[in-house]
């Protein structure tokens, strides 16, 4: 015999229900409001330090160059030009000197305060600069271009001189250094409790261990890489040995906890299967198991990834925010990373880095973005529907 349903009680739970999703939209609706004001800000203060001007100049190669580079340029215009110009010329005449006694007409970089003019941002040109700049402007001798050098300079003083370049290498460093460690140490963890690891009071300790882990601050690990890779093993400091090895600990409880769930996703019905036909128990992990398992476990590896590349924290703690405008020669080399980047330019004082900080932003974003992207579509290729 079926108890009569109360219309009030139903009345009441559809009510709940319906508040519940009222407050579910309206929670993503400020949460989407919310990033796509930051989105907005980011491009807006960013997409200009894509883009570089250039002034239209004489430069006059002569003996005293080596001695005095601004010589070589129009007093008119020297003051405007970028001072990293003035660096290169006498390189230039020592590479090739055929030019000494030539005059050349060449497009050189404008100084910081002079691309902010141009670009409409707040700058500290003198009213005279300003009415040079506008002169030359009328006259086609300044132009804005591409900013390749954004992307193939190293960290300079001068921002219009700033690039990722070295920054981008040391993240690939990082990186390779982080999923060679942590990959296959993550895979056989997970593979041992998953299939192997007796159900024991020991075992539950360390997977409760493990699920801490994977949600502590990541600057926690920082500490511990300064204690065991600097302090006791003697590791250089700010190199990207020890940073990759830093993430390493990072990633390794969510590459444990993204391949356990994988694993367990398999359905029993293989493995007793596989048992059937007189495989033995690592037989059946190794071609079965972990082959089926592959593209869970791929996923969660690059979102862990993904999560690595995107800290700075940890990278603070080991001294990786160090002046570098080289790319790292090697492992144990000093090296800094694209997060590490970003926040070194957000400190400075000059204007010209807030672009460069914003510019910084977006490709890391970008970066971000398609390593999520790839993980969801190896996700949705290869996974099976059990």
């Amino acid at each position: 015999m079926t108890m009569p349903i109360d219309p009030r009680s139903l009345r009441k739970r559809k009510n709940g229900e319906a508040q519940f999703k009222a407050l579910s939209y309206m929670a993503l609706s400020v949460a989407g409001i919310f990033l796509v004001i930051f989105f907005t800000d980011i491009v807006r203060q960013g997409y200009t330090a894509f883009q570089q001007t250039e002034i239209q100049a004489q430069v006059t190669f002569t003996q005293e160059i080596f001695d005095n580079p601004i010589s070589a340029l129009d007093p008119k215009i020297s003051r405007l030009v970028s001072r990293g110009v003035t660096r290169v010329l006498p390189m230039q005449l020592r590479e090739n000197p055929q030019l000494l006694g030539h005059t050349q007409t060449l497009w050189v970089l404008a100084n910081a305060e002079v691309d902010q003019y141009v670009k409409g941002k707040a700058n500290r040109l003198k009213p005279q600069e300003t009415a040079l700049v506008d002169e030359l402007r009328a006259a086609g001798q300044i132009k804005k271009v591409f900013n390749t050098g954004f992307f193939a300079n190293g960290d300079s003083k001068l921002p219009e001189m700033a690039g990722i370049l070295s920054a981008a290498v040391g993240t690939v460093y990082l990186l390779a250094i982080t999923f060679i460690f942590s990959f296959p140490a993550g895979v056989m963890a997970a593979i041992y409790l998953e299939e192997f690891a007796p159900d024991n009071r020991l075992m539950h300790i360390v997977e409760v261990n493990i699920n801490n882990l994977a949600a502590i601050p990541s600057i926690l690990f920082g500490l511990l890489g300064l204690a065991i890779f600097i302090n006791f093993l003697g590791l250089p400091r700010s190199s990207a040995l020890v940073g990759g090895l830093t993430l390493a600990l990072m990633t390794l409880p969510v590459i444990i906890i993204a391949t356990r769930a994988a694993i367990r996703a398999i359905p029993d019905s293989i493995r007793k299967g596989a048992l059937a036909l007189g495989a033995t128990h690592w037989q059946v992990v190794w071609d079965h198991v972990l082959p089926l398992s592959l593209p869970g476990i791929l996923t969660g590896t690059i979102i862990g990834l993904a999560r690595a590349i995107g800290e700075t924290a940890p990278l603070l703690i080991i001294g990786m925010v160090a002046y570098i405008q080289d790319m790292p020669r090697g492992l144990t080399s000093a090296a800094t990373v694209l997060p590490a980047q970003i926040y070194v330019w957000s400190a400075e004082s000059m204007r010209a880095f807030t672009e460069r900080t914003s510019a910084g932003i977006i490709v890391l974003l970008a970066v971000l973005l398609s390593m999520n992207a790839i993980a969801i579509l190896l996700r949705n290729k290869y996974e099976r529907k059990w």
